[in-house]
């Protein structure tokens, strides 16, 4: 094993209520991709303010789902990614985003929050955007005007394929970074 840390943390609200919203697409990427690559069960870490998972592979791969609602999360991730301040630690923040079509996923680096409050908590904890961040598309047909209630709705019978597409396709960026052995940034 190499001394390289990945953190993948999905962004969500917690609580039942809010399982399936277009804004907990963070948490549906990674319970999926904890569960297509038999991962440990998420157990609740109190100290960290998150749910987490483990999985070592050539390297360690923690998933994390912050507890601290969506405006809070970077206190979670700012916690989890102190713990490993001697290793070379890659971040990866997985998340809905409004200004993406619906279905479609982009990934970028070292950008600001473009408006998504939870990327905005973590740059302000962290002090720093330089992070790869995994954008899952919620854009319908037509942008609603009320983005922060939108966020917070489930996704219509006709709108879900291609929501639960966009969360599979964000596994392929996902595994890639999981499993590239070669890596040494």
């Amino acid at each position: 094993m190499n001394n390289e840390i990945v953190i993948i943390v999905g962004l969500g609200n917690p609580g039942f209520g809010y399982r399936k919203n277009y804004h907990n697409a963070g948490y549906l990427a990674v319970d999926l991709l904890a569960q297509k690559l038999n991962f440990s069960q998420f157990v609740n870490s109190e100290k960290n303010n998150a749910m987490i998972s483990e999985m070592i592979l050539d390297k360690k791969i923690i998933l994390v789902k912050p507890t601290t609602f969506m405006n809070l999360s970077g206190i979670a991730v700012k916690k989890v990614v102190s713990n490993f301040k001697t290793v070379n630690c890659r971040l990866i923040v997985v998340h809905d985003d409004i200004d993406i079509p619906l279905g479609d996923v982009k990934i970028s680096q070292n950008r600001g929050s473009a408006g998504h409050k939870g990327v905005a908590s973590i740059i302000r904890e962290l002090g720093d955007k330089n992070f790869y961040r995994v954008r899952i598309g919620i854009l319908p047909e037509k942008k609603p005007s009320a983005v922060d209630l939108f966020v917070l709705k489930n996704p219509t019978p006709d709108e879900l394929p291609l929501f639960q597409s966009g969360i599979e396709k964000s596994l392929l960026f996902l595994e890639n970074e999981i499993k590239d052995k070669s890596r040494s940034d």
